[in-house]
Order: C-alpha cells, then structure tokens, then sequence
C-alpha cells in the first residue's frame, strides 16, 4: 500500500523530522510539505540534510496540495503548525479533501486536538477555539496507551506529556500512588521550536539548567485528563519543567509515595507486563540514559524504590516519540499497517 502523505507547517523542527521519516517509510510517499512563507522554494534549502532525500522537491502553499492528488485517493496529513493556527488549517484542509472525495486521516502534533471541548481549549490556552466542531472527530491519547479508536482523526499529545504519561500510566493503572504523583522533566532547545527565543538562544542555554513555569505547566490538564482516560482515575501532577543544555531530548523523574513498600523488581514486573506489547517502550535495569533513545521512536524506562517511595525515570526524544515518530506511529495505526512501520530505526547514540 502506497499512501500519499501532506505535512501541513512543515518548515518547523517537528515538520522537518516528518519529512524525514516519510522518507524512509515504506507506505507513506511525501504528496506535498505545506509552507505559505516558504512555498516555491526547496526543502533542501529550508533543510539542508534532506537534500539527499529531497533534492528537487519544494514546499507548496496551503490550499495546493489538493489538486496534486487523484479524486478519491488516500491521504494521511499530519498538520505540525503550532497550535492556535492548526485548527483553522486542519479545517481547511478536510473541505479541501472532501471535495476531492478523498480518504483522509489526520494526525495533529500541535495542542489543538487535545481536549475533547472547546471550554477545556480556552481554559487552558486562554484563546477560543479555531475549529470546535471537530474537536469530536479527534481523540487524544500516547498509542501505548489506546486500544482500537473510532474517530478518524487523532490529537497527539505534547512532547513533555507523552513523557510523563509512559511513565505514570502503568503505575497509576496498578493503584500503586498513594496520593499525589511529582514529575521533573528536563528538555532541550528544540522543544521551544524554531523561531529563537530567549530561553532558547545559545549563549543563554549552553552550559545552563534552569527551571521554568514550576508547577504552573499548560501541559498539567492535558496530562491529568489523559491518565484518567487511560486509568479511570483521576491523580493531580506536580510538574516542575526544566530546561536542559541539549538541542533533543526529555528526561523525566516521576516520585511518589506507594501505598506499601513494593520492592523496584515488582514494580519493574508490573511496567513490563504494561508495556509487554508495546514495540517501542523498554523497561531497563538501572537508570536510563537520553543518548540511547534521542533521535529515535524508542523510549526507556527505569524504576527505584526506598520503603515505600518509588522513582520512575523516562527518556525519549522529544522530536520524534514526543511528535513526529508518534505521529507516524498514530497513522500507522489509522490506516491499519504494522505500528512500527519506518519508526523502527535505532537511535545513532554518541550524538
């Protein structure tokens, strides 16, 4: 099956790693990267690393990319724009398949898709929704965490999100937390995307570590709200996000009390049997490191106890398990291929 693939705010870091895992996926084929500041010009510009992969391909500008697709063809479109425009987009670009007739399925990386109602949107972004009417065809979930769906759409959740939930989900599930759960993530620049910043700039980041937003995180709702989906319960977080000397990367340390001592072995059975069918999570002995899994799909887990405290560590790259790998997982998954299919890469470590 070959299907043709749309990114839509494709010149962004997570646009660009869509590109490059389309490249080597055996069932998506790139149809258009969707760019209004940089159509006409060639992605190797934009990305010089792609030149090999795509050397003569240009972005498009929005509302173009349709009628470079065949009526009634298949179509995955991942929109990778940030969020408060990617709603607006999305929209726009499902009237522009429908009229088309095309089969379509979306996988939005950006937080427009991540609340199932527009209220919980606002109250959290502090902006009304650009699209509330489809905010029902969209479900929002980490993929280990969700079985079979109904909706043709998904939201993905955020890069710090997808971190904390494969970390707390199976130890929330087991009803081991005896209150609330604690969370200290580490990330690096490319979190903060491509525009530059202050937090982001150089200078200000390279041998620097610094905490920001400390408990006050837009992605605590979002967070919460998933572990009570996926466990039926509902936890409070206490998030104290930092940022990290590093461009790739989320380290997450999750400490809770437990509601009896449990020795780390049991508690490291009990993520093992979780995740059992999950490809890409790796339970590991001791503490796991960011350069095993940065630039990679794969995430590693590692567990500690004292008496009855527990410390659950979690490492991924935030660009591809925290994007653009889990959405081309998601799609996977949506047009029924092997989950694994072109993410199976392992990660190039001594980066």
């Amino acid at each position: 099956m070959r299907i043709p693939a749309v990114v839509i705010g494709a010149t962004g870091y997570v646009g660009g790693e869509l590109l490059r895992l389309l490249h080597a996926h055996p069932n998506f084929v790139l149809a258009a990267a969707v760019s209004e500041s940089r159509a006409g010009q060639r992605i190797s510009n934009v990305f010089p690393h792609l030149a090999g992969a795509y050397d003569s391909t240009s972005f498009t500008a929005p509302r173009e990319w349709s009628t470079q697709l065949d009526r009634g063809a298949r179509l995955a479109l991942f929109s990778a724009a940030p969020h408060g425009a990617s709603a607006s987009l999305v929209a726009a670009a499902i009237d522009d398949a429908s009229a088309r007739d095309l089969d379509l399925h979306i996988v939005d990386s950006s937080a427009d898709f991540r609340y199932a109602d527009a209220v919980a949107y606002r109250n959290v972004y502090g902006a009304e929704h650009g699209a509330p009417q489809l905010l029902t065809d969209f479900h929002c979930a980490v993929p280990e965490h969700a079985g079979a769906v109904s909706t043709a759409h998904v939201g993905h959740p955020g890069c710090f999100a997808t971190a904390v939930l494969l970390a707390a989900v199976p130890l929330v599930h087991a009803g081991l937390p005896d209150g609330d759960l604690y969370v200290t993530g580490v990330t690096g620049s490319t979190g903060s995307g491509r525009s530059p910043q202050d937090g982001t700039h150089h200078p200000e980041r390279h041998s620097n570590y610094y905490a920001y937003k400390p408990l006050l995180h837009r992605h605590v709702p979002e967070i919460e709200t998933l572990i009570a989906n996926a466990c039926g319960t509902r936890t409070s977080i206490n998030f104290v996000p930092h940022s990290g000397p590093f461009a790739r990367g989320i380290h997450v340390t999750l400490q809770a009390k437990l509601t009896s001592s449990i020795a780390a072995g049991d508690i490291r059975k009990t993520y093992s049997r979780y995740y059992q069918s999950a490809e890409f999570v790796h339970v590991v002995e001791g503490t796991p490191r960011l350069k095993d899994v940065v630039a990679s799909n794969y995430c590693h887990i590692g567990v500690a106890t004292s008496n009855d405290s527990v410390v659950v560590m979690c490492v991924i790259d935030n660009l591809v398990k925290g994007a653009a790998g889990g959405a081309v997982q998601w799609m996977n998954r949506l047009w029924s291929l092997p989950e694994s299919s072109g993410l199976s890469a392992a990660a190039p470590s001594w980066t």
